[in-house]
């Protein structure tokens, strides 16, 4: 077996073994595009060695979802098949663990309009949003982790000769997310407890309030009562420990919903439903985003902030180090699951219910009563540099630097 074969197989490995933790007996459920099928093999071949009674993968086609976009009639793009919706919900409550392979096509999407794009994806997020509503309480084990392709490769390595493109982005792959380590699980073991030592920190400390300030950045954000530090790893509702994304560098929590205000100012490019979103600039008051500005994806923005009122405040503050291992690759990925993990963010629409004291056993009337925020979509958004500094306040009143030029303080 060659370099690249082990860190392949040990890439699949990190997903069971850790991702979802795969429990003796327990169903697998995949969701992969055709493009991912060799890592798919692998990936089920992992998981029945682990114990898995069975593995059932969900396949789908990037060209015939973009041929249904474009050519569908207008209506049918409303509509989510029930029977579909249904069966992850019943999966999920059956103690399925969830493994989900992205295969990012950048721009594959640039010629679907807008509003038939945000009809799709507002059907099947409405049809989900029960099975979602588990995944977000932390009920079941899932994982989200990419696997790239050329069309990937060719708009990260644009200066490398065509035919180096791949595999130089599959070593990044394997480098950032620790599979190239002699125990790829020991060293992710290693990364969450120190995350676990931070948000130890952060939980102690239950600061009232951040102030965000870089070029084009002046936000504050207010935190709830009792809010809750979580990253690195989740339990479930049965105390299995996984590792929802791979990679993960992020301590995260929600905001108060009615308490942000200011602008901020994106650092990375947004791929949503394969449109990009660029250079862009919201405006808060009272929690509400009130004003946008985009120079590139304008429509795409404004349908995301329309799905729902939801979708106007935030779910979730993330802080992440400027010198993350993502970020030290100088690289932009043109994946939130990747550029999320090398930038601070924060995201519009839902709150992990996790991120509140009992939160995963309330109501969304309950969590929204705490000033927990409640939305069809969550999609986060990069606002951190080496020029960003963070504040926050603590419970007597005072002011302490949090971060320093993209760093904690400490």
């Amino acid at each position: 077996m060659d370099k690249f074969e082990q860190q392949f197989e040990a890439y699949a490995e990190l997903a069971v073994r850790l991702g979802v933790n795969v429990q003796p007996g327990q169903l697998v459920v995949i969701d992969a595009e055709l493009d991912a099928v060799a890592f798919v093999r692998v990936l089920a071949q992992k998981a029945y060695d682990a114990g898995a009674r069975m593995v059932h993968v969900e396949w789908s086609d990037a060209e015939v979802n973009r041929t249904k976009l474009l050519r569908s009639p207008a209506d049918a793009l409303s509509e989510y098949p029930r029977w579909k919706a249904q069966g992850y919900l019943e999966m999920a409550e059956a103690g399925a663990a969830f493994i989900g392979i992205h295969t990012p096509k950048p721009g594959f999407l640039k010629d679907v309009a807008a509003d038939r794009l945000a009809a799709s994806q507002r059907a099947a997020q409405q049809a989900l949003q029960p099975y979602q509503r588990m995944r977000m309480s932390a009920m079941v084990s899932w994982l989200g982790m990419l696997v790239p392709t050329q069309a990937w490769a060719d708009q990260v390595f644009q200066d490398l000769p065509e035919e180096r493109r791949l595999s130089a982005l599959w070593d990044v792959v394997f480098r950032v997310t620790r599979a190239d380590r002699p125990d790829p699980i020991g060293a992710w073991r290693q990364h969450i407890g120190h995350l676990q030592a931070r948000l130890t920190t952060l939980n102690d400390a239950q600061f009232k309030c951040l102030r965000y300030r870089a070029l084009g950045t002046d936000l504050t954000i207010e935190l709830p009562f009792q809010h809750v530090w979580v990253g690195g790893g989740n339990r479930t509702a049965t105390g299995v420990v996984t590792v929802p994304n791979i990679p993960t560098e992020e301590c995260f929590t929600a905001p108060l919903r009615t308490g942000v205000n200011g602008v901020v100012r994106s650092t990375k490019p947004l791929y949503y439903g394969g449109k990009l979103v660029d250079n862009f600039s919201l405006t808060f008051h009272e929690g509400r985003l009130v004003d946008f500005t985009a120079e590139v994806g304008h429509d795409v923005l404004e349908s995301i902030i329309t799905t729902d009122e939801g979708a106007r405040y935030l779910g979730e503050v993330a802080l992440v180090p400027h010198s993350s291992p993502i970020s030290q690759t100088g690289l932009t990925f043109y994946h939130t699951l990747f550029d999320e993990n090398a930038s601070c963010h924060i995201a519009l629409g839902a709150a992990y219910p996790i991120n509140q004291r009992g939160g995963a056993e309330m109501s969304k009337e309950d969590l929204l009563q705490r000033g927990v925020n409640s939305s069809m979509v969550h999609v986060d958004f990069m606002i951190g540099s080496a020029e960003l500094d963070i504040d926050a306040q603590t419970r007597s009143g005072e002011w302490i630097p949090l971060f320093r030029q993209g760093e904690w303080a400490d």
